[in-house]
């Protein structure tokens, strides 16, 4: 079985918020300081893939769509022990809208060629957007299932469980589809070992431009104009700070209280 995980590096979820900044010109976060990690979802969704393999059998490719950075994020699905990896090195905006990036990595997929599963993360930790997924199958004009969790060969096809808001729901599926893969506890991301992080910085990597996939600049840097982008900004705060007044631990207990009350009937 010939399995393609698609891979986003996005800037990591839990960086401090005064490391956290956005251009309100260029509607965008500024990369700057902020460390760059894959996102979360992506790797649960490698994880199922691997899962699958060691069950199995087959190919495991990974491709990402991002800046030469991305890189780090391949390296690391190698260590991991993806098979082979390709990257489609973007330059300009980097961000550009969820039918922009399934145009490219649908042509990407279609010069890798001859794959049965393609696996993306249900969404991004960066813009969360979920839309990746449905818009690649539909540029593939395959079949999409989201929310997978859970992936079984039978036979010819496959069994398939999907997360829902009142269980799980199953499904007998047939090569080739898209599946958008959650997180549950049976797809923990691996650690990998020491070993297989140096083995995979030697590893080779594909690369493409997007000239190499029928694309130009300026149609990456246009976007589809299925959506607009017309503000971004980060929330006020505006914090109040009190000292409690009392001589004694019980003054200050009692202060304390009475504040909370006032506090509360004024909500």
């Amino acid at each position: 079985m010939k399995i393609i995980v698609c891979l986003k590096q996005i800037i990591d979820p839990e960086i401090p918020t005064s490391e956290f900044q956005i251009d309100r010109e260029k509607l965008q976060v500024v990369r700057g300081k902020a460390a760059l990690v894959t996102n979360i979802f992506c790797e649960n969704a490698l994880e199922t893939a691997l899962q699958l393999r060691e069950r199995s059998g087959g190919n495991i490719t990974v491709l990402s769509f991002g800046s030469e950075s991305a890189e780090e994020t391949l390296r690391k699905a190698l260590a991991m022990k993806a098979d082979e990896a390709v990257l489609v090195v973007k330059d300009g905006p980097p961000d550009p809208d969820p039918m922009t990036v399934a145009q490219v990595l649908a042509r990407a997929i279609r010069k890798i060629g001859n794959y049965d599963l393609i696996l993306v993360g249900r969404e991004s930790g960066d813009w969360g957007t979920g839309q990746t997924g449905g818009l690649l199958a539909e540029e593939l004009n395959l079949p999409c299932i989201n929310f997978v969790d859970q992936i079984e060969k039978r036979g010819t096809g496959l069994l398939v469980g999907r997360q829902t808001g009142e269980g799980w729901e199953k499904f007998n599926a047939h090569p080739p589809l898209v599946l958008t893969i959650t997180n549950s506890e049976t797809n923990v991301p691996r650690i990998p070992n020491m070993t297989d992080i140096l083995a995979a910085a030697r590893q080779f990597i594909t690369r493409w431009s997007i000239e190499d996939l029928g694309f130009s600049a300026e149609e990456i840097n246009a976007g589809s104009g299925y959506y607009e982008l017309v503000k971004l900004e980060t929330p006020d705060q505006t914090l109040n700070c009190e000292f409690v007044s009392g001589k004694t631990l019980d003054e200050k207990v009692e202060d304390l209280a009475r504040r909370i009350v006032e506090i509360t009937r004024t909500l």
